[in-house]
């Protein structure tokens, strides 16, 4: 059985040297979902990773959350049209090489 893990924000916002009103505004947009486990905000384990791209252009590149936001939506369209494209190879390769 997975059991599912969940990190406060306080504590995300001490490890990455991030105010918490960065996150919350993060929250706010949609861009994280935040979580009340036993009256702490937190954030899932699996989301993290998102998390820390996210820090990462605010704090390396000066992108603010509105940036943030489009930069995300653009990466995943370019993640849908990754997948329709190997699907669409996938079917190609199938038609041309009939067992």
């Amino acid at each position: 059985m997975k059991t599912t893990q969940y990190i406060a924000v306080k504590e995300v916002s001490k490890i990455y040297n991030v105010e918490i009103s960065f996150l919350s505004t993060l929250k706010e947009m949609g861009l994280i979902e935040c979580i009340l486990v036993s009256q702490t905000e937190c954030i899932h384990t699996e989301a993290i990773h998102d998390v820390e791209k996210m820090i990462r252009m605010h704090q390396d590149l000066s992108v603010n959350p509105e940036g943030i936001d489009i930069i995300f939506n653009l990466l995943e369209k370019v993640d849908q049209m990754d997948r329709e494209l190997k699907r669409l190879h996938n079917r190609i390769q199938f038609h041309e090489n009939p067992k």
